[in-house]
């Protein structure tokens, strides 16, 4: 037995990796999220493991230099960036004297603290007590001893770990059913957003990228945003007006190197946002040297919720910590477009507007266009997207009527045969060819 330190403030941290050091930028995030939480970290020690002890994790070795470390600095919490079973955490408490907290049990935290919401709550409220039922053994060691198989021995620990686990599943129940009614009520407010045929566009990215950020720049609400991990959680959903028509926009919670399946599934709803959306914007630090990583993280989590295959926008963020970097657009045009930006300075919102109405479709071309006689391949197209809304024949061709959007017309007016729609198009801004400061990171976009 011992007894827990109130605090609890105090971290010593221990980074589990296998082989080689730990990856880059792994200690540096798991440190930021034990001080998203509000902990203050003493010391990290990295942990080989080579082969994970069923018991506790980490080697005996390592648990002294552990213990050791613990006693050196004042550390009275001890983080572990690895899912711990519910064992393993026992033994670490049992044998360090301290309180264990895994991965998941750390940002579980966080989440606890950010949510505000009733229905941010809830889920909070809900992945906790799941992550909590298989650990009710620890609150009860002191009576363990009374427990037994036989006549006399079967004493109150296994009676209040019984209780505690039916108090639990009636929690969780009635938190689940909440949830439900909830989430139906939220679908019923998406699909009135589809019956007004308004497009739907969410934010995505890692955690502190600056989503909360360019989404108060968009639509100028207030939602909460600051320089840590987590900062958003619950959904927020705003209209906003681009060149040719309005958006619903939607700003979801961030996403994090193993996100705990337990966080996705709890935070199902809010992420159908990004479920449901007709265009994702992937924001991304463009000033993080591991920013290829972190989409590589996300796509991976749009996978998980099945939203890998809608169409995104890339949108680097805070090119105001660039020295030199100016607001320009990466392959005008193009599936691949990419918008660099600064959300914080304003700087690139209009860029981003033109982009996004492009992509939606928002933006029309709208004139009278003649077809000389060799263009029936050109006015089979333009029939094909039910773009002709008039036209008459004569000897020299056809002359249409059309209304399309603008990124159609810009496509059929780069093929050979579209030389007609070119004087319909507005001018592009011109782009330099040479090298741009922020190129100094490699892009997946291609540029």
């Amino acid at each position: 037995m011992f007894e827990r330190s109130r605090g609890g403030e105090n971290a010593l941290l221990i980074q589990p990796h296998a082989g080689g050091p730990p990856a880059e930028g792994v200690l540096e995030e798991f440190a930021e999220l034990a001080r998203s939480a509000g902990a203050r970290v003493l010391a990290t020690l990295p942990a080989r493991i080579d082969k994970p002890n069923p018991s506790i994790l980490i080697g005996t070795g390592k648990l002294e230099e552990v213990r050791a470390a613990c006693e050196a600095t004042g550390a009275d919490l001890v983080l572990v960036n690895h899912a711990l079973t519910p064992i393993q955490e026992r033994n670490l408490e049992k044998a360090l004297e301290r309180r264990v907290v895994d991965r998941t049990g750390l940002i579980l935290d966080i989440f606890s603290q950010r949510a505000r919401s009733s229905e941010g709550k809830l889920q909070v409220e809900l992945a906790q007590l799941k992550h909590m039922a298989t650990r009710l053994v620890r609150g009860w060691t002191h009576l363990e001893r009374q427990r037994g198989g036989s006549i006399g021995l079967r004493g109150p620990g296994e009676t209040q770990l019984e209780t505690d686990r039916r108090l639990l599943q009636k929690r969780m129940e009635m938190l689940q059913k909440r949830l439900e009614k909830v989430e139906v009520q939220h679908t019923q407010m998406r699909r009135a957003r589809v019956r007004s045929e308004l497009p739907r566009v969410a934010l995505v990215g890692y955690t502190n990228a600056g989503k909360s950020t360019l989404f108060n720049a968009l639509t100028g609400a207030d939602a909460y945003a600051a320089d840590q991990l987590f900062a958003t959680l619950d959904p927020t959903v705003r209209r906003i007006a681009l060149p040719g028509g309005g958006v619903v926009l939607a700003d979801t919670v961030g996403f994090v190197r193993d996100l705990p399946h337990e966080l996705v599934a709890a935070f199902r709803s809010t992420l159908s946002e990004a479920r449901e959306a007709d265009l994702l914007l992937h924001v991304i630090d463009a000033d993080d040297p591991l920013r290829d990583e972190r989409k590589a993280q996300v796509e991976m989590v749009l996978h998980e919720i099945g939203a890998s295959e809608i169409p995104q926008l890339l949108v680097f963020n805070k090119i105001d910590r660039i020295e030199g970097a100016q607001p320009r657009i990466d392959a005008p045009g193009e599936a691949r477009a990419a918008v660099w930006l600064s959300a914080r300075d304003g700087l690139g919102l209009n860029l981003l507007r033109e982009v996004l109405g492009e992509r939606l479709g928002l933006r029309r071309v709208v004139g009278d266009v003649h077809l000389p006689t060799d263009a029936g391949r050109l006015r089979a197209r333009l029939h094909a997207l039910d773009a002709v809304r008039g036209e008459t024949h004569d000897a020299d061709g056809w002359r249409l009527s059309i209304d399309l959007p603008q990124a159609d017309a810009a496509r059929l007016a780069a093929q050979s045969d579209g030389a007609p729609l070119r004087a319909l198009l507005p001018e592009q801004p011109e782009f330099p060819d040479e090298p741009h400061p922020a190129d100094r990171f490699s892009v997946e976009s291609g540029t």
